[in-house]
């Protein structure tokens, strides 16, 4: 006799055999999707579709348009292509994800690239997801996998092996390829169809998908020049490191060279700096107000006051004002869907009264600015300024960029800066670290030691400030000036002695458990760096504490 087992879906009961994989219970529900379900989440746990059904439980399916199932997207098309690669060039050719860049991922290849080879990888792509073959996870011998990465040449995965703890790893296999990815798979390469290919220059090109941000279509390449040369210039240096993934981080870490590599890395990042003083400098007859904006967690803070203590060096005098102080009263603020105040929105600050002062004070007018109180959500108004002949403004807030602020300023007297920390340094060649996951273990160390926020509340706030950006920010990185990366190339090693025990903290019932598993994943393959060696003034104080800018 066959048992059976009751699942709920939808809110609704449902009789299967027991045993029955999720990839077989999808297919009743793939009609209410617009995208191939490529994920579950049984009893808040995520699963990939090979999972069977043993016990009584809730089931909700995940397509592309979920943050989940569009990392498993996106993995399965890196695998896909890495597959694709290897069958038209040979198993020695091989190709590298780098970085984010325009709701895509720019991947380099190892081999000599052009326009006809990135339509020949797509096209090849494309057959390969028509047949539509088998993914099929497999739990390995960690010393197995080593040797197996060693023999095909990934020296980078034997890398990480070799630094793991663990007896057994997960590997991949795709026809007789294996590969490994800290995040869950499709099961099958015709779940992966949704996506494009651009060719860029060089031996890079980008590959495009829908995202969570734009779920009814791939968005169509616009190339940001400023961005991609910025991400270069980083990797680059990070070459002349001989640090490109986490087992260079942690080949240093382990030779005991973490201080030299920590004073070249802040060198090099106040020299950023210190040239964006003085190009301001040099432009000093023209420009008046330096605008300064980037995603949260960028280090706006620490980067708008070391900018101020450079430009001193050259005799401009800063004087700094916060967007947030601009808040409207709380009783005015616009409110999200839910009920909680929108402070993302450019719509929660007073605009006229913001406009109206930073205007007064370039016709040489004292101005009695407002600081913001967020206990009781109001304007206080204690603060006198007014410019001198050597004196520029230096504001700093997420909308500092939007070109609806300062409208009758002319656009020679402001000097744009975009910030940001492009992280380059990635897990291996196949396993990229994204910008945002960089960004938001920086939120969840500062919000815990400066607000006393648990990782949860931190996770639960995450996602409308990534709406935020998304509308607010990154929109206007082009208008801007110039681009500081704000990145150490040591710093997810530093994170990582912070971060690890507040995600711990995080209940295997929370709704945000899987998110703390998923950056534990990732980070489980850095070696924990020390923070002794890092200079007070260093951005990534900002976050970890013991910023010399905090008593300032």
């Amino acid at each position: 006799m066959i048992e059976s087992v009751e699942v709920i879906i939808n809110g609704r009961k449902k009789t299967y055999n027991k045993g029955i994989a999720l990839e077989e219970i999808a297919q009743d529900y793939q009609d209410k999707f617009k995208y191939p379900i490529i994920l579950a989440r049984v009893e808040n746990r995520l699963k990939e579709l090979s999972f069977t059904v043993e016990e009584p439980c809730t089931i909700e399916f995940l397509d592309l348009t979920s943050k989940e199932g569009n990392n498993t997207h996106i993995n399965g098309l890196v695998y896909v292509m890495v597959y694709a690669v290897k069958k038209l060039y040979g198993k020695n050719a091989n190709i590298i994800v780098e970085h984010s860049l325009d709701k895509g991922v720019y991947i380099e290849s190892t081999f000599k690239l052009t326009e006809e080879k990135v339509k020949e990888i797509k096209d090849k792509m494309k057959e390969i997801i028509a047949d539509n073959k088998p993914i099929i996870k497999n739990n390995v011998d960690r010393m197995e996998a080593m040797k197996y990465f060693e023999k095909v040449g990934d020296t980078a995965k034997a890398g990480v092996m070799s630094y793991s703890t663990n007896n057994y790893v997960t590997l991949y296999r795709l026809g007789n390829l294996y590969n490994y990815f800290y995040n869950l798979m499709p099961i099958s390469t015709g779940l992966v169809k949704d996506f494009d290919l651009t060719y860029i220059k060089g031996n890079g090109f980008i590959l495009r998908f829908p995202t969570v941000f734009i779920q009814d279509k791939i968005k169509k390449y616009e190339h940001h020049e400023k961005l991609f040369e910025v991400f270069k210039e980083y990797r680059d240096w990070g070459k002349k490191l001989n640090i490109s993934t986490s087992v260079d981080l942690n080949r240093i870490v382990s030779l005991g060279k973490t201080s030299d590599m920590i004073k070249i890395d802040s060198t090099v990042q106040d020299h950023r700096i210190l040239s964006v003083a003085r190009e301001i400098s040099e432009r000093k007859n023209d420009i008046k107000i330096v605008l300064i904006a980037g995603p949260s967690s960028s280090g706006k803070t620490t980067t708008s006051k070391k900018l101020c203590m450079y430009l001193q060096m050259f005799g401009i005098r800063p004087n700094v004002l916060s967007m947030d102080d601009y808040f409207k009263e709380r009783e005015d603020n616009p409110k999200n869907e839910d009920g909680s105040y929108d402070y993302e929105c450019l719509e929660a600050l007073d605009l006229k009264l913001f406009d109206k002062q930073i205007e007064d004070l370039l016709k040489g007018e004292e101005v009695v600015v407002p600081d913001f109180n967020f206990t009781f959500g109001i304007k206080e108004y204690n603060r006198k300024v007014k410019l001198d002949d050597n004196e520029i403004l230096v504001i700093e807030g997420i909308h500092a960029l939007d070109d609806k602020i300062l409208t009758k300023i002319q656009r020679n007297k402001k000097y744009k800066i975009y910030i940001s920390p492009l992280t380059e340094v990635n897990v291996d060649d196949h396993n990229r670290i994204s910008t945002a996951d960089n960004r938001l273990l920086r939120r969840i160390i500062r919000d815990n030691r400066t607000r006393s926020y648990t990782v949860e509340e931190t996770l639960e706030a995450w996602q409308n400030v990534r709406n935020g950006e998304e509308i607010y920010v990154f929109p206007f990185q082009d208008d801007s000036d110039v681009i500081v990366n704000t990145a150490s190339v040591y710093e997810i090693g530093v994170l990582k002695t912070y971060v690890e025990p507040l995600l711990y903290s995080v209940d295997i019932d929370s709704p945000y458990y899987e998110e703390a598993k998923r950056l534990l994943d990732f980070l489980k393959v850095f070696l924990p760096i020390p923070s002794d060696a890092i200079p007070e003034d260093a951005i990534l104080r900002e976050f970890i504490g013991g910023s010399y800018f905090e008593s300032k």
